[in-house]
């Protein structure tokens, strides 16, 4: 039986059309919706792509997805991407793979942006997953204890037992709110805070989101 997501990623495919530019996101399901996209490319599919990450664009290389970049074109008709949680309103948590700056830009240029995921990143409300929040390395010290005036616990992401870094070479923190009543305002203040560069929260963007259910597709619509 195929997993949920590569369930979800097959059917984001089917939105793909000829002479599509598309913003590839980042993620396992965004991995699995680029292996399905490469067959369709290889049958005679014609897009281009504009990648959200370093990752998504070595991948999208090793498959044969032909790639441009903003210096070609900053208009994107489609954006495919994946997130981390979901809520009823189709806001989202996004960066736990510390893309979220990259994936906001691709995202805010599309005409369209789908979101794709299996049941799990469905909640009732976000704040379960803690919020990443992308930072100047500089000064990130004083940018931490600003963030927890807001009521958050912030955490300095690492991997390997060093600092991890981000595409653009900034830092994440990760940050714990409990359930979050007003993802907008909360994002609006920490947006504000100097050493912010941007938040995972990804409010009111999402156009569509494909959710696979133990096989079975949800199609959710912003109203």
């Amino acid at each position: 039986m195929k997993v949920d997501k590569v369930i979800a990623a097959e059917e984001a495919v089917k939105y793909v059309k000829n002479g599509m530019t598309l913003g590839l996101g980042s993620g396992s399901t965004v991995n699995w919706f680029l292996r399905k996209l490469s067959v369709r490319v290889k049958e005679g599919l014609q897009i281009q792509g504009i990648p959200s990450s370093k990752k998504t664009e070595k991948l999208a290389k090793e498959l044969g997805i032909p790639l441009i970049d903003f210096s070609a074109t900053t208009h994107i008709d489609l954006a495919i991407d994946g997130a981390d949680e979901i809520d009823r309103s189709l806001n989202l948590i996004k960066g736990g793979g510390g893309s979220l700056v990259r994936e906001k830009v691709v995202d805010a240029c599309a005409d369209e942006l789908i979101i794709i995921a299996d049941a799990s990143k469905m909640v009732s409300q976000l704040g379960t997953f803690p919020l990443p929040i992308e930072v100047l390395p500089f000064g990130f010290e004083v940018t931490v204890e600003n963030i927890k005036k807001l009521g958050g616990t912030p955490i300095l992401r690492r991997k390997d037992d060093h600092i991890f870094v981000s595409d653009n070479g900034n830092y994440i923190i990760d940050c714990s709110f409990g359930p979050i009543d007003d993802a907008v305002t909360l994002h609006e203040k920490l947006i504000q805070m100097v050493g912010v560069i941007d938040t995972g929260i990804f409010a009111g963007m999402a156009d569509k989101v494909i959710v696979a259910r133990n096989g079975e597709i949800e199609l959710y619509s912003r109203t």
